[in-house]
């Protein structure tokens, strides 16, 4: 466990830093309601008018990103239960959580894997999107630091979780 405590420690600076400041409940406001959009029911909106507006190109954008969810969902909660890691603000009381986490461990963040597979899948399929995609799923994991959910590597294995899941899917449908 040696070789990953500097990691940790740098995840608690990191998060103290982000964290601690007078403007930390201003930005979480903000933050909460970033990370609102990445609860998951504007995935299944953005899947569906693809398709209505698209029908060979958004169908296959639809179907490859629920295989994309399919892939991703066990790997998550697999994830998290093998993992355990705890939350910011159960390691320290210094660190505050301004919102309910939906479930109990942090490692990965699932708001962060699904932005990123939504990204991937859209830059793929829309490429014009893909900056403003990948943009909005970097304001989505830096909003669950902020919030005081995940620290800054769950956030980055989510980023990689997500865009491994939705280049997997893309690749198996031949997209």
């Amino acid at each position: 466990m040696r070789t990953i405590e500097p990691i940790a420690k740098f995840d608690f600076a990191f998060s103290q830093f982000c964290l601690r400041h007078r403007f930390s409940l201003p930005f979480a406001r903000v933050s909460q309601a970033i990370s609102h959009t990445g609860d998951g029911h504007l995935y299944a909106v953005i899947g569906l008018l693809a398709w209505l507006i698209d029908d060979t190109l958004g169908l296959m954008f639809l179907l490859t990103g629920l295989l994309s969810f399919a892939l991703e969902l066990p790997l998550y909660w697999a994830s998290k239960n093998l993992f355990k890691r705890r939350r910011p603000q159960e390691l320290s009381e210094l660190l505050p959580s301004f919102i309910t986490p939906s479930d109990r461990y942090s490692l990965p963040s699932g708001h962060t894997a699904a932005a990123f597979l939504m990204a991937n899948l859209l830059g793929h399929f829309y490429p014009d999107t893909q900056i403003l995609a990948l943009s909005w799923a970097s304001l989505i994991a830096t909003a669950r630091i902020l919030l005081g959910v995940h620290f800054f590597t769950d956030v980055l294995i989510g980023a990689l979780l997500g865009m491994s899941c939705a280049t997997s899917a893309i690749a198996i449908m031949g997209a």
